[in-house]
């Protein structure tokens, strides 16, 4: 009787846990149907509403609003005109919120969804404006600075003609000097401690890209410096020659003379060195 008994229990146990794994599954089937119904909720506001509305947000500056209005219409209309329209301006009220790597993020969406529109121009400027914001002083790391620069470069040679082309060739010359004055900050530090090769490469660097920047002038004269420290007169006296061509009136130029007569020497160009070469064609004042 006992044994009759035990096995009805464990009959029931089992029905038991049939009913559950059941009830289980009718739980999950539940919860994947509801997620599946969020995953395709709709809106009835048509695209060209939801646009207006996120541009009436932006048009009183309220920023945060308009943003969170324009990526709702991008989750709903993807693929719409308004959504690429909705793109450009998430970047612009990011980029107006300074909220630069956002800004950066949704303008470097539109540029790879939309590289043939004209609003790309737009976008390239946003990206380099949102790099350029971020530039810091010269003792530290340049990244930002190179990036901003690519991106205005790239909105140049792309929309030679945007209205934005003006502005980004003005903030290429500003990144570039920023760029040399880095170049210049630790070929100086090098100098300083006597190592001359390290400083040559750093000045060198400045003479091959950047020689329409404030620093070219100091820039060749520190190479006088060096060469004529290592014993390298004829560098040194094409340095100070270069030099002296392109600005005749600059102490840098006197400082570079004065610096070989006390050897004897004088400013000459060897037609032959890498500074002259550099120098071909090119006209710096």
């Amino acid at each position: 009787m006992n044994d009759l008994r035990r096995h009805a229990s464990k009959r029931c146990f089992r029905g038991i846990a049939r009913a559950g794994m059941f009830v289980a599954l009718l739980g999950l089937a539940a919860c994947s149907s509801t997620s599946d119904d969020a995953d395709l909720a709709t809106t009835d506001i048509p695209a060209e509403e939801l646009y207006n509305q996120g541009l009436a947000l932006r048009n009183e500056g309220r920023f945060r609003e308009a943003s969170d209005k324009f990526a709702e219409l991008d989750r709903y209309y993807p693929y719409s005109e308004y959504a690429r329209k909705s793109l450009i301006n998430v970047a612009y009220v990011n980029y107006s919120r300074s909220k630069y790597p956002e800004a950066i993020n949704a303008a470097k969406r539109f540029t790879t969804l939309y590289p043939g529109n004209p609003d790309s121009a737009y976008a390239l400027y946003i990206i380099g404006q949102s790099y350029f914001k971020q530039i810091p002083d010269v003792t530290r790391d340049q990244q930002n600075t190179q990036r901003a620069l690519s991106a205005f470069g790239e909105l140049v040679q792309r929309f030679p003609d945007s209205e934005y082309a003006s502005d980004a060739e003005t903030k290429i010359r500003a990144t570039e000097d920023q760029l040399a004055g880095k170049e210049m900050e630790v070929g100086r530090y090098y100098l300083k401690r006597d190592n001359y090769v390290a400083a040559i490469n750093r000045f060198k660097l400045v003479v091959l890209n950047y020689q329409t920047t404030r620093h070219i002038e100091e820039a060749l004269f520190r190479l006088v410096e060096s060469y004529y420290a290592l014993g390298v007169i004829n560098e040194a006296q094409t340095a100070a020659a270069v030099l002296g061509h392109n600005y005749p009136d600059s102490q840098w130029y006197k400082d570079a003379y004065n610096l070989l007569q006390t050897g004897g020497y004088s400013p000459e160009s060897d037609g032959g060195s890498w500074i002259s070469n550099a120098f071909k064609g090119i006209n710096v004042l």
